[in-house]
This record gives structure tokens, C-alpha cells and sequence, in this order.
């Protein structure tokens, strides 16, 4: 659950999870599997590499049941994610357009800011 006094803006989001930005505490809030996780910054993307790190096809070539899955404790959460292949693409799905998201929308104040410079 996100905090009610938090003033969240939807990053990016799809029919199996989403993410918000929070303005008023600087941390990005990931919706996915049926619960909220908060991530400060620099965590955020330090998930999204360890997700985006995952063998798929090792997963999908070992027979034993341990690779049937993935467990993900990321930094400073109480979260632990238990990823089978198709959360982990789905996850990753979600993660790709918010980093997506997030790089445009710096993109576009950069040229804004320099749009601004240029009118004076």
C-alpha cells in the first residue's frame, strides 16, 4: 500500500505491474504481485539490474526444480520476490518502461532547460 500523504505520479505501468514516482519522499513505489515495495533511487536501479542479471535460459534448460525459480531480497526492503520465468519477463516488462520513462522525461527537461537558455 502506498502512503495516503504521498504524492505519487504513475511512471509506467501494464496489466501486471506498475510504478510510481514520489515526489515528496524521492523513492520510486513498484506494484507488482499483489503488493507495494518502496525503493529509494539508487535501489531502484540496482533491482532492475539484479532482475535484469537472471539466466532465463539457464532456467528454462536446467531440469531440476531449484531452477524452476528465482529469489530476489532487494536492498532495504522487507520484500523478498519468489520470480518464475514468466514474473520475471513480466517484471522486466515493467521495469524496462519505467527506466524508459524515467530517461525520457529527463531528456525532455534538459531540453526544455536549454530551449529556455536559447529564448533569452
Amino acid at each position: 500500500m502506498i502512503c495516503p500523504l504521498a504524492n505519487v505520479e504513475e511512471v509506467f505501468k501494464t496489466e501486471n505491474g506498475a510504478v510510481y514516482q514520489c515526489s515528496r519522499k524521492n523513492c520510486y513505489w513498484l506494484e507488482f504481485q499483489d503488493s507495494t515495495t518502496s525503493f529509494s533511487v539508487s535501489d531502484f536501479f540496482l533491482f532492475k539490474r539484479r532482475v535484469d542479471s537472471i539466466d532465463i535460459e539457464q532456467m528454462l534448460c536446467d531440469s531440476s526444480r531449484s531452477s524452476d525459480f528465482e529469489i530476489i531480497m532487494p536492498y532495504r526492503t522487507d520484500r523478498c520476490f519468489i520470480l518464475t520465468v514468466a514474473d520475471i519477463l513480466n517484471l522486466r516488462e515493467v521495469l524496462d518502461g519505467a527506466k524508459f520513462m524515467i530517461e525520457l522525461n529527463g531528456q525532455i527537461k534538459s531540453i526544455m532547460r536549454r530551449g529556455a537558455i536559447c529564448a533569452f
